[in-house]
């Protein structure tokens, strides 16, 4: 359901040379006058400049370039994601927000973003180096009826909506590192957590993060992995509105996810092998058992990585650490 803050912009917006009254918007809203104005002054809290004139009305002048709940969902064309938005200044983790949140039964399509993380974190618990302002750092609550089994699968898929948001978006393309990184010329420039919690036959939710390097300078890394890490800004040479950049992910993703609830993986499997990451090329591969090196074939239906050794083995991996090589640091 549309919130009284959301209509009161939609109304100004859809009229960018008009004023609006507040007699009107109190009818249009169905608040008092007073409650109008009370509404104005929370929007220019959220960067939004408001020009008021007697006898005349309200018009919104500018918009905010600073993420917040409000200019968060304001013009997000979704029908259940991110229709909940939880927006911090700063957290230690937006995963860690999700979970509570989670458990305290926050609705399937919840999102929580944060201009900065304290400790953010990625696969394997590395640490995930989140600059104020400078990225996407938003974690999402899913609440699937399907098995916790293709739960891996939702890495997988939220990788493919990242790259073709940032193809589509942003005009460079990237590459898929399975399970959850995607490159561009072996750099990171993003990577997926997937959490969630489960009984042995049922999902109670799942926790999606995503950290996105956007509009970080070189030398905005520490130092240890400059080489290792890249941005938007730095592959385009130029600045993202990270609002807008948030809302073209969140409505990619719904239209992607709803696609993988009724179709299946195998749409998933298909875009996932157009931008996967040394699909072809040999790699060295280490699990609890064995250390070998094979070639990169593609993924199963499941999302398992299927390689195959020089003597023709072929094995399908759950888990694994692979020595990608070329720079990329893991």
């Amino acid at each position: 359901m549309e919130s009284t803050r959301a209509k009161l912009i939609d109304v100004l917006s859809s009229n960018p040379d008009q004023y609006i009254s507040g007699q009107l918007l109190s009818e249009k809203l169905n608040i008092s006058r007073p409650a109008v104005w009370k509404h104005m002054k929370e929007l220019e809290k959220d960067g939004y400049e408001v020009e008021a004139v007697p006898r005349k009305g309200y018009r919104i002048v500018s918009y905010p370039d600073k993420l917040s709940t409000n200019t968060l969902q304001w013009g997000l064309d979704t029908d259940w994601l991110g229709q909940n938005v939880i927006h911090k200044p700063s957290v230690s983790s937006t995963q860690i927000l999700a979970h509570q949140q989670a458990q305290e039964d926050a609705p399937h399509g919840t999102v929580i973003v944060a201009d900065e993380q304290t400790k953010g974190r990625g696969r394997l618990n590395r640490t995930w180096h989140s600059q104020k302002g400078d990225g996407i750092w938003m974690s999402i609550i899913l609440r699937p009826t399907f098995e916790p089994h293709r739960s891996p699968q939702i890495t997988l898929l939220a990788a493919t909506v990242l790259a073709e948001v940032f193809k589509r978006h942003c005009g460079i393309k990237p590459q898929i590192k399975w399970p959850n990184d995607l490159l561009t010329d072996g750099k990171k420039l993003a990577g997926i957590l997937t959490e969630l919690q489960a009984e042995q036959d049922q999902i109670t939710y799942i926790v999606l993060g995503m950290g996105i390097n956007v509009n970080h300078d070189r030398d905005v890394f520490p130092e240890d992995i400059q080489n290792q890490a890249t941005s938007i800004k730095q592959e385009t040479g130029e600045s993202w509105a990270i609002g807008a950049l948030i809302q073209d992910i969140l409505q990619t993703f719904e239209k992607r996810y709803e696609e993988f609830i009724e179709e299946g993986f195998s749409k998933v499997k298909l875009r996932w092998e157009a931008f996967g990451y040394r699909l072809g090329e040999i790699v060295d591969i280490k699990t609890h058992q064995r250390s070998w090196s094979a070639r990169i074939l593609g993924i199963e239906h499941d999302g398992a990585l299927k390689v195959c050794d020089e003597d023709g083995q072929v094995d399908i991996l759950y888990s694994a650490e692979i020595q990608w090589g070329r720079g990329d640091g893991s």
